[in-house]
C-alpha cells in the first residue's frame, strides 16, 4: 500500500520526496549505464526539497528555484540556524542546471558523485531533526 499523500503545503510530503530522490540516487549508482550527472541531480533535488520542507514549516514563501544558497538564506532569515555542513550543500546547485544537459559542463567523477550523496544525506538528516522539533514554528 502506498504511503498516504498530502498536498504541497505539508512539509513532511516534501521531506518524503527528498528521501525518495536520495534513495534513487544511491540505488542508481549500482545500475549500469546510469549517468552520474543524473544521480547528482537527484542528490541536489533531495537537498532542495528538504530545505523547502523547512521553509514550509516556517511559513516562508519561497521561489521555485534550484538555487540552494538562496533557499538556505531564506531559512536563515526566518531564524533557522544553518550549520556549515548544510551550507556546503550549496555546491550541489550546479547539478540542477548545466549538468543536466550533455556537454554543458565537465563530466562528474565517481568521487564527486559520492560527495554529492554525502552532502545530501547531511541535509536530509538535518531537516528530519528540525521537523521533529515542535518549537520549529513561527
Amino acid at each position: 500500500m502506498p504511503p498516504e499523500r498530502h498536498g504541497p503545503g505539508d512539509p513532511m510530503q516534501w521531506l518524503r520526496r527528498a528521501k525518495s530522490n536520495l534513495v534513487r540516487a544511491r540505488l542508481g549508482s549500482h545500475i549500469p549505464d546510469v549517468c552520474l550527472e543524473d544521480l547528482c541531480f537527484d542528490a541536489q533535488q533531495a537537498v532542495e526539497k528538504s530545505v523547502k520542507a523547512v521553509l514550509i514549516r516556517m511559513r516562508v514563501d519561497f521561489p521555485y528555484t534550484h538555487n540552494l544558497a538562496r533557499l538556505l538564506s531564506l531559512a536563515e532569515q526566518a531564524g533557522v540556524p544553518v550549520p556549515d555542513a548544510v551550507k556546503s550543500a550549496e555546491a550541489l546547485t550546479r547539478y540542477a542546471t548545466a549538468m543536466r544537459y550533455p556537454g554543458m559542463d565537465e563530466p562528474v567523477s565517481e568521487d564527486e558523485c559520492l560527495e554529492a550523496f554525502s552532502s545530501a544525506e547531511i541535509v536530509v538528516t538535518w531537516v528530519e531533526k528540525l521537523l521533529s522539533e515542535p518549537q520549529l514554528e513561527l
